[in-house]
């Protein structure tokens, strides 16, 4: 059984459709969600995590329809996601910021410092949130969303703010998390990223989904690369 099932969801904003009948699947593993700026892949996302409702469609989690279910309800039932614009705490500490995540999960703040160790920034534990550099909040970001123990972490653009030693250890932590079972949907501009470490890639492009496949076979789509890999 897939982990994520998008089944024809279209989310219109007045006479503009910003993602038009898309079905999709995710599968336990890496999975690359690319396009041009202004495809829908954020506006998927939203829909995915509960923060938004299509006009049209479904979402299914392991299976079960959460289409009416709202973000909180499916924060516990094991999504997690980062956003393009980075949303943490910024007058907390860093520590702080994963220590909140662990209690709405009623999870033990002890885990804080294995979680910052884990995603390589625990060196910042102590500084404020908003005074750290951007790549280290974004592995911020993802500390907090691995607090809630998600099976399925949607992280959108992560690498922004990362050099490229940071964002290939990046790359080995995602299969490290998706070893242990969890679905990771990555919206990223790194192609390099995208190409090397994610099992399946979708391409959407003017809110439609372009097409699917391997990253090898993404490569090699003349569309893929006529609408964006140039």
């Amino acid at each position: 059984m897939s982990a994520l099932q998008v089944d024809g969801v279209t989310v219109r904003f007045g006479e503009v459709t910003a993602v038009d009948d898309v079905t999709l699947t995710v599968e336990p593993g890496i999975t690359g969600l690319i396009g041009p700026n202004g495809a829908g892949k954020t506006t998927l996302f939203d829909v995915v995590s509960g923060l938004r409702k299509p006009s049209s469609g479904r979402v299914l989690l392991d299976g079960a329809d959460i289409t009416a279910k709202g973000p909180h309800q499916r924060s516990r039932m094991g999504v997690a996601r980062t956003f393009q614009r980075l949303e943490v705490f910024g007058s907390l500490s860093v520590w702080e910021n994963v220590v909140v995540a662990l209690e709405s999960r009623r999870r033990s703040p002890k885990l804080a410092d294995e979680l910052l160790s884990r995603v390589g920034i625990a060196e910042w534990a102590g500084s404020q949130a908003d005074t750290v550099p951007t790549g280290t909040a974004r592995l911020l970001e993802l500390a907090r969303a691995l607090a809630t123990d998600p099976r399925l972490l949607l992280l959108d653009e992560p690498s922004s703010g990362l050099d490229r030693q940071e964002t290939d250890a990046f790359g080995e932590l995602l299969r490290q998390l998706t070893a242990e079972g969890r679905a990771v949907v990555l919206v990223e501009h790194d192609m390099d990223l995208v190409m090397g470490y994610c099992d399946s890639v979708h391409v959407l492009n003017l809110g439609r989904l372009l097409t699917s496949g391997t990253p090898d076979e993404i490569r090699a789509h003349a569309g893929v690369r006529e609408a964006y890999l140039g």
